[in-house]
């Protein structure tokens, strides 16, 4: 049986702006062995058109229809349940156009859905308000965060990302968000259904034990567990069991080719 697979990117393939020694040939292997595969990651600050170009750099030919982002799966959800709808989109400008299907609300129409991803510096009092403000409305639409990513580190220190403002405005207006991203299952749903294929038939790899490993099994999936990016030992004594740890994902070749 051939497997499918779910690749992690940071922290699998590159870190930061360095390329993980060997990745590249990883997905060539998996390009020249036809293998089904969708690239994941949780950003919803650029589009996949960016991610291509990054990918490329690091020596990775890849191209949109195999990069998976929590904006795609938001797309996926919004066409397959209200389609034609009107929406608001709380994400940065260049990421806007994997929403181009959809037509964006006004200042002050009303909406089906409320989308919030990673505005960074974006965020004032003003724009939090307006997202409360939609989903507090009589019509009550539905509220989408793209990923619950708390934190992430830049060259000048932490930076907050979007589950922060997400929590904020679940808490003030009472609602649960729809989570589009790792760890949510409806993020891998979402995968599953590009693959068409059973979930005992893919596999997850990925550096952090939470969002790419126990995500990927309360989904149903296989998960190996990589000691790069993220990793670190401790990981293994948080009673979350990957399939199988690996050094790098340039030993994922070998593991695959022996089930």
């Amino acid at each position: 049986m051939t497997l499918a697979i779910l690749f992690d990117l940071d922290g699998v393939f590159y870190q930061a702006d360095k390329a993980i020694a060997g990745a590249a040939d990883v997905s060539r292997w998996v390009k020249d062995n036809a293998i089904p595969h969708l690239f994941l990651t949780n950003t919803s600050s650029r589009p996949r058109s960016a991610l291509v170009e990054k990918l490329a750099g690091f020596g990775i030919d890849t191209d949109e229809a195999h990069i998976l982002t929590p904006p795609v799966a938001a797309v996926r959800w919004l066409q397959q349940n209200l389609s034609g709808e009107k929406i608001a989109l709380f994400v940065p400008d260049k990421t806007k156009v994997e929403f181009s299907d959809f037509e964006i609300a006004q200042q002050d129409e009303e909406v089906a859905a409320v989308i919030i991803g990673d505005l960074g510096c974006d965020w004032d009092f003003a724009t939090l308000n307006r997202a409360f403000q939609l989903l507090m409305s009589e019509h009550r639409p539905q509220f989408i965060a793209l990923g619950m990513t708390r934190y992430w580190r830049a060259d000048d220190g932490l930076h907050l990302d979007v589950a922060p403002f997400v929590m904020a405005l679940s808490h003030a207006a009472d609602v649960e968000p729809l989570v589009m991203g790792k760890p949510a299952i409806s993020f891998y749903k979402a995968a599953v259904d590009i693959l068409a294929r059973d979930v005992d038939q893919i596999v997850m790899v990925g550096d952090d034990i939470r969002g790419d490993v126990n995500g990927a099994q309360q989904a149903g999936l296989k998960a190996v567990l990589v000691r790069t990016g993220k990793f670190r030992e401790v990981d293994l004594e948080l009673g979350i069991k990957p399939d199988v740890v690996l050094d790098s994902v340039v030993d994922f070749p070998a593991w695959y080719e022996s089930k």
